[in-house]
């Protein structure tokens, strides 16, 4: 196996990893949106300004854990697209072999087609590699955009959440946790975007 493969099984591993941490935190939020809608209710007109709030978190929780199920199945490509390079890549290496130890023989030339055929099926399966992990560098860029939209709303609900009384403290945890998830999906997701932006322009 050569190093590049290498590399790229264990980044596309890593991003399914660091996904599979963004979706269980992209529930939590979903959960801390029910909670709170939940509070905000019982806390009636204490709680006014903090009730649309809690459909805009959960909102951005159904369209986090949609984003990123989208997410998982490009990281499968990426996979499978992984495994064929690194297999076009093996037949390509046995023809230009093959084509070597032929020498001045004469069936020698008989070999330069099936090499530049393996050649070039290998380099087209690299270029739909670049393609996929753009496509993907753009999706995780929209999940990005929702974790700093859940940072906003989570600053916007602790000043909703200080007008409500005694049921200040309880909508505060909630704010916190959605803050505190937002920051562990864009660390994640940062974390995929370096693993994949190197095969972007290679």
């Amino acid at each position: 196996m050569t190093n590049q493969t290498k590399s790229q099984f264990i980044a596309v591993a890593s991003i399914t990893s660091e996904l599979s941490a963004v979706m269980v935190v992209a529930k939590e939020i979903s959960l801390a949106a029910a909670n709170a809608k939940a509070i905000a209710f019982r806390a009636g007109d204490k709680a006014k300004g903090f009730q649309p709030i809690t459909d805009f978190i959960n909102e951005l929780a159904k369209e986090t854990i949609e984003l990123v199920t989208n997410i998982n199945i490009y990281a499968l490509v990426l996979y499978r697209l992984t495994v064929n390079e690194f297999q076009k890549t093996v037949a390509y290496n046995k023809f230009e072999l093959a084509a070597k130890l032929a020498g001045d023989a004469v069936y020698a030339k008989s070999m330069q087609e099936p090499v530049e055929h393996a050649k070039l099926s290998m380099q087209d399966c690299q270029r739909q590699f670049k393609r996929d992990v753009s496509q993907l560098l753009g999706q995780l860029e929209a999940v990005m955009h929702h974790a700093r939209a859940a940072r906003v709303i989570a600053a916007n609900s602790r000043i909703e959440a200080s007008q409500a009384g005694e049921y200040l403290q309880s909508l505060q945890a909630v704010a916190e946790s959605v803050d505190k998830a937002a920051h562990t999906i864009h660390d994640n997701v940062q974390r995929c975007r370096i693993a994949l932006s190197i095969y972007r322009n290679s």
